[in-house]
């Protein structure tokens, strides 16, 4: 099993246990006003996805990396952090992210970030990582932003939410602006 840790958080491979939480983040309209996946049905469809995110991860190699963010002092589920890896030729991935709202404006999700690009470049040896966001997302833009990522583009009616199709921000962050950022901070 796969884990990290920031100051607050542990960073770990979801399991089966999980699914209770994670059915219950997937629920919350908060959660789903900016998600393309939907509320699910029941507790099975998150069981089944779960089960699949679980089957990727013991794939060799291991293209998927999906997270369950635990706060350290209460032992308690807060989200979900992801990234999936494209073909390795290109060294590149996406990251995505899901906190409950309970626990929004504190700063886990860009902890959490910061840590999964860190494991990005300095592990994986990445050249670049992506992520994208609706428009009206305006906490995901602050999350990508601070973690150094550039807006490189704004993609027209692409995301499928709530049944209308919405613009999305297109944000990167490659391995030079990385090291130069980790760089600075030393």
């Amino acid at each position: 099993m796969l884990s990290f840790e920031t100051p607050r958080l542990l960073l770990r491979d979801v399991g089966m246990t999980d699914v209770p939480a994670i059915h219950v983040l997937h629920t919350l309209p908060e959660t789903d006003q900016y998600n393309t996946m939907g509320i699910p049905a029941d507790i099975s469809v998150t069981h089944d996805l779960v089960a699949t995110w679980r089957t990727a991860q013991v794939q060799v190699p291991r293209t998927s990396f999906i997270m369950a963010m635990i706060l350290k002092d209460r032992q308690r589920f807060a989200g979900l952090i992801g990234m999936n890896l494209a073909v390795p030729k290109k060294q590149s991935a996406e990251v995505w992210y899901k906190l409950h709202k309970d626990h929004w404006r504190r700063g886990y999700t860009s902890e959490a970030l910061e840590r999964m690009l860190q494991f990005a470049f300095e592990t994986l040896a990445l050249h670049r990582v992506e992520a994208g966001c609706a428009i009206g997302n305006a906490g995901s833009i602050s999350v990508l932003e601070k973690a150094g990522m550039l807006r490189e583009g704004h993609r027209r009616k692409v995301l499928p939410i709530g049944g209308e199709w919405v613009d999305c921000y297109e944000y990167a962050l490659l391995e030079e602006d990385f090291f130069a950022r980790k760089n600075r901070k030393l």
